[in-house]
């Protein structure tokens, strides 16, 4: 009985930590306490070149989460994207470096976070502002966890 017991304490914890880290939810931390977005990956050329183009609406706890395959200067810009959005620009250890607040639906003009970045989580504008999400917040997702994550999983 008590191996039983042992086992399903043991399925029950991994079934938490696999679900606490998705690789379609992304857990966000900082002062201002915490928040959880829906996200769907752009982690391929051909994701991250559609990003969220065409788009009418994101429902407010969703995002489009943009993993890089190394630490490297992100650019981006709102061509084709109808919505307005804030990204955040994140590092190799899931701490946000840059957020661009506010993007405007169809600028061309180029968005950079910066250098030695992995990744760029686009939400709803003004979503960052509304929730206190700033520079230095942390993220826990599994894209982060290739090196010392700041929010392990």
């Amino acid at each position: 009985m008590r191996s039983v017991l042992l086992a399903l304490g043991l399925f029950f914890a991994s079934s938490c930590v696999a679900f606490a880290c998705s690789l379609n939810v992304v857990h966000i931390r900082g002062d201002f306490g915490q928040a959880r977005f829906n996200v769907e990956l752009a982690d391929d050329d051909a994701e991250r070149a559609q990003g969220l183009m065409f788009r009418e609406e994101m429902a407010r706890s969703s995002g489009m989460l943009f993993i890089y395959e190394h630490p490297q200067r992100l650019s981006f810009w709102m061509r084709n994207t109808l919505i307005e959005l804030d990204m955040l620009f994140i590092d190799p250890t899931g701490v946000v470096r840059h957020i661009h607040h506010r993007a405007k639906p169809l600028d061309e003009t180029p968005i950079t976070g910066g250098d030695g970045l992995i990744a760029v989580l686009e939400v709803n504008g003004g979503l960052a502002k509304a929730l206190g999400i700033s520079v230095g917040s942390q993220l826990r997702h599994p894209a982060f966890e290739k090196g010392p994550a700041a929010w392990a999983c």
